[in-house]
């Protein structure tokens, strides 16, 4: 018997079983490897707007010819594919990062100084900026700056004006406070100067008296055609307006041309807690909305006339009639950057189908995304981009892998409508899950705070918006200069509605937001590998990125900070025993917003009782009951008023500059104009004893580029909110 029995099988080890499995996928990648070059390019350009000093320029040029020519000489010595994508990503990574260097460069031009004393500015208005807390805000094209050397003339600034904003293409003459684009509210906070940057926004200006006319010779024709287009944009925006009403119309101007001039704050603020202020800003959404309406508008009418669909190719007409609609869109909305970028997106999948490919796929989104940063190699720090490719990525990789279910040969009626009705809304809930996780971790990381039922109003609003309101709009966008664009805009006006209905009892709701404070900067990448790992990696391992993609969320916050003072010394805020205390309610309110929310805390208003306050400067009534005494006029303090303001507090913030300290200082923290224009806004936290203070500067987080070289902000002069 003992020879007829066999002996065991010895059990495979577990490398013996995991190593097919490796192979297996790894094989499966062989067509999405190419996909993490712009993964690569876009890692480039950010690692260049994250340098602290600016590089020369022949450097990285140098780097990434040499890095491009060893892969390529890899590539044709038949390297395996371990040696070629290591070097193609190395390649493409030098690649992002010169051309962001020579970016910076092309579009370089003069930044205001921080002038002593208001000026007179002469120029040309290109365009009606969204309005700011203290008035309208035109775009102007400079033409003389009382102060300013031609050469020193900023290419454009942005202007808050007194009464009613004028109209693009006038000339207008201003007595106004001229100032450099304002420095960031924080250490590490949203950076207006770098976007202005990018944009030769040149300097920000707060006019002091009345709009007066100028009279001007004719600007370049550059100038004159901006002026041309955002001239029909803006009568076509009060048009809408007219139309609809300032409330509704203002809604449906700011989605069809831009215009953000008759926005209702208070329905701003409500898009926004209830997670639909995307639909404000024309972005993806729009384009996708707008470029496919006509795409399948033009198929259906190709379709509806046989003799022409005999001899067509319908729908590759209607991807050129997507493309043509794409572009007149972007002209209509202003071409701001998101909508370059989205139209960017939307036109790569109609010449996709034009060349007999499919449109949405991850590799269409590749090219889109190499596209985008090829060109505008900034907007990898954007918010914008960043939601936007995470987003659609996941919703492509969703696509990919959503099982394909057979068609039924013969059903009854009312089952198939059952049917199909229960898989759109299945399908619809899981697409706007899959998306806001997607875009869960930068909208954490840049706004702080999170619409906890914007899962819920996005579904709501989704059919409205896509169905009735953006088809309608663009119908009525088309024929309202003909005077025919009534009964659509009408239509759209009514969807407006009902989406600010859904969206005021969303806001309303106990809880509706959530705020967040931002994770530390390096974490944002972490998450950003984690999200595209998942969306590109296929098999069953991309989850492995899961954990990355949550890590903002996860990621143990910094501690707040004891003091906070913002640039220039006219504002700050301290967190004691009782919470978040502002010294001075209702100034650089848009400071203290971005700071606190950044912090995740909610700060309170200063209390009356308690206090030695005057025109110019506040000071705790006992020693050491506050951290924090302040002089804001812009007048030095005398060393009597000094002195008092040392003996009750031991950080001590002067707006001026200081030469001489009086005794009652040495065993103080004082920081005046001349600390606060070198370094912007700061942040203090206790280094042990009470006279021992650890400082973070802005101006150290934000580095010495070419964005931050007249840095400077001595004077409020609005929201600036970009």
């Amino acid at each position: 018997m003992a020879g007829v029995i066999a002996p065991a099988q010895a059990k495979p080890s577990l490398a013996a079983q995991v190593r097919p499995f490796l192979k297996a996928q790894l094989a499966a990648q062989t067509l999405r490897w190419r996909m993490w070059a712009p993964v690569a390019f876009g890692g480039g350009c950010s690692t260049y707007f994250a340098l602290k000093s600016e590089p020369p320029l022949w450097p990285p040029i140098m780097a990434a010819v040499a890095a491009a020519a060893v892969w390529q000489a890899a590539r044709r010595s038949g390297r395996g594919r371990a040696v070629t994508l290591p070097l193609m990503l190395f390649a493409c990574f030098a690649l992002g990062l010169a051309v962001a260097k020579l970016r910076t460069e092309a579009v370089a031009a003069p930044i205001a100084p921080a002038l002593e004393r208001p000026t007179i500015i002469e120029g040309w208005v290109v365009d009606v900026d969204s309005p700011g807390g203290a008035g309208p805000r035109v775009v102007l094209a400079p033409v003389r700056v009382r102060g300013l050397t031609p050469e020193l003339t900023p290419t454009r600034l942005r202007a808050t004006v007194r009464g009613e904003a004028p109209a693009p293409g006038e000339a207008i003459r201003l007595f106004a406070i001229l100032n450099p684009p304002p420095a960031p509210a924080s250490p590490g906070a949203y950076d207006f100067g770098r976007n202005a940057f990018f944009q030769s926004l040149g300097g920000v200006a707060f006019s002091l008296g009345e709009t007066r006319t100028a009279d001007l010779a004719p600007p370049p024709w550059r100038v004159r055609a901006a002026m041309a287009v955002n001239g029909v944009r803006f009568d076509l925006a009060r048009r809408i307006v007219a139309r609809l009403g300032p409330r509704t119309g203002g809604i449906a101007a700011a989605m069809t041309t831009g215009q953000e001039a008759w926005l209702n704050p208070a329905d701003v603020e409500v898009m926004r807690d209830s997670g639909l202020a995307h639909i404000l800003s024309i972005s993806g959404l729009h384009m996708a909305v707008v470029g496919g309406f006509a795409f399948f508008l033009a198929r259906l009418l190709i379709a509806a006339a046989p003799w022409l669909a005999l001899r067509v190719p319908g729908k590759k007409v209607a991807a050129v009639v997507g493309l043509i609609a794409v572009g007149i869109y972007l002209v209509i909305s202003g071409a701001p950057p998101p909508a370059e970028r989205a139209a960017i997106t939307a036109s790569i999948a109609f010449v996709a189908i034009l060349l007999d490919r499919q449109a949405i796929t991850m590799h269409a989104l590749a090219v889109a995304a190499f596209v985008v940063l090829l060109l505008q190699p900034e907007a990898i720090v954007t918010p914008g981009f960043q939601m936007s490719f995470a987003a659609t990525a996941a919703l492509v990789a969703l696509v990919e892998a959503w099982p394909r279910r057979p068609r039924e040969i013969s059903a009854p009626l009312p089952i198939l409508i059952v049917q199909r009705a229960g898989a759109w809304v299945g399908a619809a809930v899981l697409a706007s899950l899959v998306a806001g996780a997607a875009t869960a971790p930068f909208a954490m990381q840049h706004f702080n705070r999170t619409a906890m039922y914007g899962l819920a109003a996005n579904l709501a609003t989704a059919p409205v918006s896509d169905f009735l309101i953006m088809p309608m709009l663009a119908l009525g966008a088309v024929l309202e200069p003909l005077g025919l664009g009534g009964p659509f805009l009408w239509l759209a006006g009514k969807g407006i509605g009902l989406m600010l209905a859904i969206g005021g009892w969303t806001a309303g709701l106990p809880g509706a937001v959530r705020t967040v404070a931002s994770a530390p900067e390096f974490v944002l990448p972490i998450s950003f590998l984690g999200v595209l790992f998942c969306c590109l990696w296929r098999g069953p391992l991309r989850w492995l990125g899961l954990p990355l993609a949550a890590a903002v969320m996860l990621w143990p916050r910094d501690p707040a900070p004891d003091v906070w003072i913002g640039d220039g010394g006219t504002q700050a805020a301290w967190i004691g025993a009782g919470g978040t205390t502002v010294m001075r309610a209702g100034v650089r309110q848009f400071a203290v917003d971005v700071w606190s929310r950044r912090r995740g805390v909610a700060p309170e208003p200063r209390a009356a009782e308690g206090w030695t306050c005057g025109r110019f400067s506040c000071a705790p009534e006992t020693a050491g009951a506050a951290p924090l005494a302040m002089w804001w006029g812009t007048r030095a303090p005398t060393p009597e008023q000094l002195d008092a303001l040392c003996r009750t507090a031991s950080v001590v913030s002067v707006r001026s500059a200081t030469s001489t300290l009086p005794p009652s200082c040495d065993e103080r923290l004082v920081l005046d104009g001349l600390d606060y224009a070198r370094g912007g806004a700061v942040e203090l936290w206790r280094d042990g004893s009470p006279a021992s203070w650890r400082a973070v500067w802005a101006a150290d987080v934000r580095g010495d580029r070419p964005w931050s070289a007249s840095a400077s902000a001595d004077v409020d002069v609005s929201d600036s909110d970009g």
